[in-house]
């Protein structure tokens, strides 16, 4: 009997190894090249929607980099708006992995922010206003948790679609604000727009040493990093990852779908509510009808665009919170009306649903395609 070639019997299991290094690698690559295409696919659409109203599209993009990113202060503006982003994308993100689809965060954010402005108002000059910021924190997570978690118990309980019930709880959220806010606790000495009481300036977050930005982005960018260690490093988010991709064999398996259900949503809701209490600790002071600002609802397209990654959503909201930024400039120098960036976004968002049909028929990042075809 002939010896085997010691040399010989790795060849396989590394083959086998390169190749699933190949499939990994082309795999990233789609993951990017397709939302980098619908970006680009956007933006020619809405090249010709400038065009037809005699506008200049080079102008407009230049527009929007000079506003978003030109200069220190387009970047504090930027940065000031993608660190709701993040927190309301991750809000979105999160229930993802176990394949739901909730557009709430705008309602916990205004809920959190307006508990969290709700609960300083009997210790406005009483106590140490660290204290009063733990508290108001502490309110804005509790706060958002529970009312996304209100969802993710109709979706355990009663079958209840989260898509649907996200979206209703978020205009009774807002409701409760302005009925608050406009009755029992409006502020009576501002008669021009209804609002609580501020909290007073030694009570407000500051900011960060050396950018003109809040630790509100701090808190959103650690926020992306820790959830990102939970639901791709540990054991609760590959228990999530399975559900989501196959919740009967999940069942089958002895894990608890419903109440990984219910976690999710609840972790969403205190993303967006944590977005709140900062919105209303760092920003704005009080809580009034400008925390209903829209973050939450493009926080939907952020984590679409990043493929519901918790690391991919820093970037991606940034870059939509440059464009946001670039409103005013756009308004001033080309006459367009403020609401021109949520027309792109808008598009992007209905660009970017159309490509999801592309993962897994490109023949460049798929050799399987190639194999069949030849």
């Amino acid at each position: 009997m002939m010896a085997a070639d010691p040399v010989s019997l790795p060849t396989a299991p590394t083959a086998g190894a390169s190749r699933a290094r190949t499939l990994l690698w082309l795999g990233y690559a789609e993951a990017l090249a397709i939302p980098l295409l619908a970006l680009l696919v956007s933006a020619l659409l809405f090249s010709v929607f400038l065009l037809a109203l005699g506008k200049s599209p080079v102008q407009f993009f230049q527009l929007v980099w000079l506003g978003g990113f030109g200069t220190a202060f387009s970047w504090s503006n930027t940065l000031l708006r993608a660190a709701p982003l993040m927190l309301t994308a991750l809000a979105v993100a999160i229930p993802a992995r176990l394949g739901m689809t909730m557009i709430g965060a705008e309602g916990a954010l205004v809920l959190g922010g307006f508990s969290a402005a709700a609960i300083a108002l009997p210790m406005i000059g009483t106590v140490n206003p660290w204290f009063m910021n733990a508290a108001m924190l502490l309110a804005a997570v509790m706060v958002g948790g529970l009312w996304t978690g209100l969802a993710g118990s109709l979706r355990r309980y009663r079958g209840v679609n989260e898509t649907i019930s996200t979206l209703l709880l978020s205009y009774i959220a807002i409701a409760i604000m302005n009925f608050f806010v406009e009755g029992a606790l409006r502020d009576p000495a501002d008669p021009n727009k209804p609002s609580t009481r501020n909290i007073g300036a030694e009570a407000m977050i500051g900011k960060i040493p050396g950018i003109d930005v809040h630790w509100g982005l701090a808190f959103a960018i650690g926020a992306c990093i820790l959830l990102y260690v939970l639901m791709l490093r540990t054991t609760f988010g590959f228990a999530c990852a399975v559900a989501g991709g196959n919740p009967r064999a999940a069942l089958a398996q002895g894990l608890p779908v419903g109440r990984l259900v219910v976690i999710a949503s609840m972790i969403a809701g205190a993303c967006a509510g944590l977005a709140g209490f900062f919105e209303v600790a760092a920003v704005h002071g009080k809580a009034n009808a400008s925390l209903a600002a829209g973050y939450g609802f493009t926080g939907i397209l952020v984590a679409f665009l990043a493929r519901h990654h918790p690391l991919a959503i820093i970037p991606v909201a940034i870059l939509f919170g440059g464009i946001a930024a670039a409103g005013g400039i756009i308004q001033r120098r080309m006459g367009l009306p403020d609401a021109s960036v949520l027309l792109l976004q808008g598009l992007c968002f209905v660009v970017l649903l159309a490509s999801e049909t592309l993962y897994g028929r490109l023949r460049l990042f798929n050799p399987a395609l190639r194999t069949e075809r030849t």
